[in-house]
């Protein structure tokens, strides 16, 4: 994992030209309709035939250099679908109700949004359970129950928002959308003729589907 120090750095040093990067896009280059959005590719998750956006220039693999703290870089209404898979939880909790409605403001009507994020409440509910074996040792080697928690929670401090099924589902009401379900932990999906299948059930790494550990929501944006 990157030190927080050293990317701290890099975000301040690549914040304008980032803004400056997403403006340009939004305004000469971005279809009007029609594209399929993947956020946050990161190095091994680039969905091919999707529009891959992330803000990590050096190793991620993408085609949108831009910021998810400043608004999204499409026009209004030009995504068919979008695709978020443990990239929320990166973003500021106040942010949070500002991208979904950024979501809201890009998708086409009829369109629709899978989200996928750390499941805080299976996560407590293994806490309680006293099951340290369903938390991997990830970034921090640690054997105790409360210590692998943590790890989960804050993944040294990279998640700055934290999602159960009750939160991740208001604040995809609170932007709009509806026929909001939760596909986990059998692996559904209501957004077939959107696009999404296996290509992306791929790019989602789970381990349990008993008790997944990720929360998985999809919604549409009315007609």
């Amino acid at each position: 994992m990157i030190p927080r120090t050293l990317r701290q750095l890099y975000y301040t040093l690549a914040r304008y030209p980032m803004k400056i990067n997403g403006l340009i896009y939004k305004h000469f280059r971005c279809p009007s309709h029609g594209l399929k959005v993947q956020l946050g590719p990161g190095r091994g998750k680039y969905l091919e035939g999707w529009l891959n956006l992330d803000a990590n220039l050096i190793s991620a693999k993408l085609d949108v250099w831009a910021d998810l703290r400043d608004p999204l870089p499409f026009k209004d209404n030009a995504v068919d679908v979008l695709f978020s898979n443990h990239v929320i939880e990166h973003l500021p909790d106040p942010h949070i109700p500002q991208h979904f409605a950024e979501l809201f403001r890009v998708i086409r009507a009829g369109g629709g949004i899978r989200v996928g994020v750390p499941h805080l409440g299976n996560a407590c509910r293994k806490y309680v359970e006293g099951d340290s074996t369903w938390f991997i040792d990830y970034p921090d080697k640690r054997e105790s129950l409360g210590g692998r928690f943590i790890n989960f929670i804050f993944c040294r401090s990279e998640h700055l928002t934290a999602f159960d099924e009750t939160y991740l589902c208001e604040l995809i009401k609170q932007a709009g959308f509806v026929d909001i379900q939760i596909c986990m932990p059998t692996r559904t999906t209501s957004l077939q003729d959107l696009g999404v299948g296996e290509n992306v059930f791929a790019k989602e790494f789970e381990s349990d589907f008993v008790t997944p550990h990720t929360l998985t929501v999809e919604a549409r944006k009315p007609l």
